[in-house]
This record gives structure tokens, C-alpha cells and sequence, in this order.
């Protein structure tokens, strides 16, 4: 229990470190170039992590890569994926051709769920 604390503690403290970082670094951007294109008033370090916050409630999660490669191995590893990339062409436009006897988007006719169903009982 004393290691989860000590790990989880040292998780907290990279996190705050983190985001410490990263608002200095929006605030030195801002500062530097905001005053002099715009004419806008330099900002603190507060008044930076506070914009970091509105942007992500604004506009989405950030950073975006992470999330990014996480949906598309969700994605890539659905079985309707790997089954559609070990058809061979034949296979695939038999597929297609069936598709409006699809159940719920699975690639089988309603034939192959009332057999299952059958084999079941």
C-alpha cells in the first residue's frame, strides 16, 4: 500500500510539474508575442494556465496525439477490421452483396444467427 502512495504521489508531482511547464511556456509565448503584434498586456503564470483550461473547454482535448492513437487502435483492432483484411477480393464483393442481410452491422445474414441461436437450445 506504502508504494502505490509513493507511486501515485509521484504521478501527482510529474503532473503538477507538468502543467507548471507548460504554462510558463504560454506565458512566455504570450508575452513575447502577443504585446507587440496585437498590443494586448502580458499575463502570469495564473492567467496562462487559466487560457490553457478555457482552450480545452473551448476547444476539445489537448494533446490530440495520444487520444488520437488510442481511438484509431480501438478502432483497428474491432473484429469486423480483421475479419474484412483476411477476405480475399471474391470474398469481399460477396460481402458487399450481402450486406443488406447484415444483423446489427455483422458481417453475417440473419440465417447464421438463427442457426446459432438453434445450436444453442
Amino acid at each position: 500500500m506504502k508504494s502505490y502512495f509513493r507511486h501515485s504521489l509521484w504521478h501527482m508531482l510529474g503532473f503538477l510539474v507538468f502543467v507548471a511547464v507548460f504554462s510558463a511556456i504560454v506565458m512566455l509565448l504570450w508575452n513575447w508575442l502577443m504585446p507587440n503584434i496585437f498590443g494586448l498586456s502580458c499575463i502570469n503564470l495564473w492567467q496562462a494556465l487559466g487560457f490553457l483550461v478555457l482552450s480545452r473547454l473551448l476547444f476539445g482535448t489537448f494533446p490530440s496525439g495520444w487520444m488520437a492513437r488510442k481511438e484509431m487502435d480501438r478502432y483497428h483492432r474491432h473484429p469486423l477490421y480483421e475479419k474484412w483484411a483476411g477476405m480475399n477480393g471474391k470474398q469481399r464483393e460477396e460481402f458487399i452483396k450481402n450486406k443488406h442481410r447484415s444483423f446489427h452491422g455483422y458481417p453475417f445474414g440473419q440465417e447464421h444467427f438463427h442457426n446459432e441461436n438453434n445450436s444453442e437450445q
